[in-house]
């Protein structure tokens, strides 16, 4: 029986970069079923994803065949198997319309991950994971306390082999060494009203201020507050007989399907970072 892989790379761009990789995969009687290529100007770095049939079980195989046509790429050059699926965290506060959301697709499956863990600051969500029978650990977090939080959070990263972790409205800051440590691991979602509305009750600012659009952005966490490598963003249009609850509403629901559609393009290895921004294969 063949066995799907998905096959990853970002190398400087040159000619020969596809052949050699098609290259490999014929040495080892793959067949591509899927790709897609993308060379960066601003940076000069070459991105492709392909998705591969082979009978060779062993992802390590596969890119060692690649690796022999292609030494340089060694960094960038990543293969999984595609029913390997990875695991995410997701970590929480009080709101839940992103959990709910996540949950909810991946219960039906339509997000083809693992969630063998929440994570939260409050105990309120704990519920949710017990309906869907996955572990639940409160961690609160003060001022004083957020050097031992980050600490067990990081226990519970390594414990439970988790490979993303996604912000779904959990309303603490990342410390700059957790986020240097995680970096391209932790996804969050913000309403994209920054930075003209930062600090609290940001849709209620806009809806003083009569906005016409509300929006949500899901990005890569760095320790630039909300200024981390963008993957995915939505808008929706609202009118002057909005209210300030209806446009909570929209804005949630905004948030939901962007942090879906970012977890799901993540899942299915479509972003590429590349500095400061990404390539999605969407």
């Amino acid at each position: 029986m063949t066995t799907r892989h998905i096959l990853t790379l970002a190398c400087p761009d040159r000619p020969g970069i596809v052949y050699a990789v098609s290259a490999g995969l014929l040495d080892i009687g793959a067949n591509i079923a899927e790709n897609a290529q993308f060379s960066e100007p601003d940076s000069g770095m070459f991105c492709l994803r392909t998705v591969l049939d082979t009978d060779e079980a062993d992802p390590g195989a596969v890119r060692g065949a690649v690796l022999a046509r292609l030494p340089e790429a060694a960094d960038g050059l990543h293969v999984r198997r595609a029913d390997d699926l990875p695991r995410i965290m997701i970590m929480v506060s009080k709101a839940d319309h992103c959990l709910v959301d996540l949950l909810y697709r991946w219960s039906s499956g339509g997000l083809a991950v693992q969630i063998p863990l929440i994570v939260s600051n409050h105990p309120d969500l704990g519920v949710h994971a017990e309906r869907h029978g996955i572990e639940f650990v409160h961690l609160p977090v003060t001022a004083g306390t957020k050097d031992a939080q980050e600490a067990a959070l990081r226990a519970l990263i390594d414990e439970h082999r988790i490979d993303l972790v996604v912000l779904a409205r959990y309303m603490q800051i990342l410390s700059d060494e957790l986020c240097r440590d995680l970096s391209g691991r932790v996804i969050n979602i913000h309403h994209s009203f920054l930075p003209g509305f930062k600090g609290a009750r940001p849709y209620h600012q806009a809806h003083a201020r009569g906005v016409k659009l509300v929006g949500a952005t899901a990005h890569f966490v760095t320790g630039d507050l909300d200024e981390g490598p963008i993957i995915e963003q939505d808008v929706a249009r609202v009118t002057h007989a909005h209210t300030a609850e209806a446009l909570v509403a929209l804005g949630q629901d905004t948030e939901r399907l962007v942090l879906a559609r970012a977890v799901r393009l993540w899942a299915e290895d479509r972003i590429t970072l590349v500095g400061s921004k990404t390539v999605v294969f969407a």
